[in-house]
């Protein structure tokens, strides 16, 4: 590749057929951050909420694997780098796909800024022990310089690398689960505690759910990566899929063991009592205080994992964006070696380290206020995203089912519509609880949500006057992309 064909936006390609289904769904998992979800999300789902959380993520599993039945069948068409941003041009046109495009971007750029400090506030911590001595911030600046080197190698790097992370998190979760039915659970046995519906559908399932559907945050990297992808047809719907499988019967197992362990009884109360040592202290237990270090570490490794697949989903959507001209072309500039869109990668890095900075300045909690925050609000904007994507499928199979039965592509989309829509109703109610604040600002995410997706309309309603080849060239480069792939 020339410098020229990459100064030519139309031309620019990322690396076909590079990756399959297993690269994909470790992109999607390491997202997730298994290690992290449940040592993080479940104590205080268990404390707030119910003890139906395991049977909570059957639930969000199954809606998300509703939403997949249109969302896989639209890939068919829509094979871009652009994500979520393609698939609702295609459905609900281009204004409001820039508007899903400014909200996806919001929304994992902020979920990276809270990631990065829990990362930090977790290295200050490791490394205290040994007697180095450090702000949160810096490792937090370390870890980002370490996610840049490992965002520009070839996409099948990043693959490899995620594989092996999510693979030792996997592991040492499901000893600790298997450990338990072996032992024959705690004090009350093995029951199907967690998992009854009388125990999932009780007061506190509004607010379980809050804490659930964020551990699903990020599976869209299935769409992101379908341009590298090897035959997109059959592997996104594929990784979706079993992405979605995986995370629900993992976290649903993992979180029932842990009820298991406690007893349906007590669980809630040992939530309450300490939610940073509810799960390490019970895999000590069963596997030995050797497992102590090693959740630990597994924990930063998670993070980290987690950080890696964000940048790489948030590199894809700055080159669909700058590709199609809508925001620095320059953005669009692929490696002439590993074929990654570096220019954007640097790009995001330098962002991130100035607002990690900014909260620095302020003086702002990395844990109370830049990690909480931030997750709650990524939350709320992929929900609103995912929304807009269920319409988006509906009306892009109405006038014609090209292949698909109704019930994939116009009623399960509907269903997840009207499920998603009331997730986003309740966790918005929830967002004090979900946040641990009561101030104002936290209170106006949903608001600062519709504001950004104005945003995006006005955007492309103000290309559409001053730039119309820009506006009809977008269309244009959807098509290329499914065309190319």
């Amino acid at each position: 590749m020339t410098i020229h064909e990459i100064s030519q936006p139309a031309k620019q390609k990322l690396a076909a057929n590079s990756i399959g289904v297993a690269h994909i769904v470790f992109f999607v998992v390491a997202a997730a951050a298994p290690m992290a979800a449940v040592v993080g999300a479940t104590p205080p789902a268990f404390a707030f909420g119910n003890i139906g959380v395991p049977g909570a993520f059957v639930l969000v599993g199954l809606l998300y694997l509703i939403f997949s039945a249109g969302f896989t069948a639209m890939a068919r068409h829509v094979s871009s780098a652009g994500g979520f941003y393609s698939y609702i041009s295609k459905g609900l046109g281009r204004p409001l796909g820039v508007a899903g495009a400014f909200l996806a971007l919001v929304t994992y750029f902020a979920i990276q800024i809270g990631v990065y400090a829990q990362l930090g506030v977790f290295c200050q911590a490791a490394m205290l022990s040994l007697g180095i001595n450090l702000p949160w911030w810096a490792w937090s600046l370390v870890a980002l310089v370490a996610v840049l080197l490992c965002g520009q190698r070839h996409i099948v790097f990043s693959g490899r690398l995620l594989g092996i992370c999510m693979i030792a998190e996997l592991l040492i979760l499901a000893l600790f689960a298997v450990g338990v039915v072996l032992m024959g659970g705690g004090a009350q046995g093995l029951t199907l505690a967690g998992l009854a519906p009388s125990d999932v559908f009780s007061p506190g399932l509004g607010v379980t759910l809050v804490f659930v559907v964020s551990a699903f945050i990020g599976f869209e990297a299935t769409a992101i990566f379908g341009e590298e992808a090897s035959n997109p047809d059959r592997a996104i719907p594929r990784a979706t899929v079993a992405a979605v499988t995986i995370i629900t019967v993992f976290y649903a197992f993992v979180s029932w063991a842990v009820v298991q362990y406690y007893g349906a009884s007590a669980v809630a109360a040992k939530a309450s009592e300490s939610l940073e040592g509810f799960y390490i202290g019970a895999i000590a237990d069963v596997l030995g205080a050797w497992s102590t270090v090693a959740v630990n570490v597994l924990l930063m490794t998670s993070l980290f994992a987690c950080l890696l697949s964000f940048h790489n989903t948030l590199n894809r959507y700055f080159f669909a964006l700058g590709r199609d001209g809508l925001i620095w072309k320059r953005l669009a500039a692929i490696h002439q070696v590993n074929a990654s869109p570096y220019v954007a990668g640097r790009v995001q890095a330098v962002l991130v380290a100035a607002v990690l900075l900014g909260f620095v300045v302020i003086g702002a909690d990395p844990f109370a206020v830049v990690y909480a925050w931030t997750v709650a609000f990524a939350g709320i904007g992929i929900l609103a995203v995912q929304v807009l994507v269920s319409v988006s499928i509906i009306l892009f199979f109405r006038n014609g089912l090209r292949g698909f039965s109704p019930l994939r592509v116009l009623i399960a989309p509907s269903v997840a519509a009207i499920a998603l829509l009331a997730a986003f109703i309740q966790v918005s109610r929830n967002l004090p609880l979900l946040t641990g604040s009561e101030n104002m600002l936290v209170g106006l995410f949903p608001v600062a949500v519709v504001v950004i997706g104005m945003a995006g309309v006005v955007t492309a309603l103000r290309i559409r006057s001053t730039n119309r080849p820009l506006y009809d060239r977008l269309d244009k480069t959807f098509a290329e992309a499914t065309a190319d792939s």
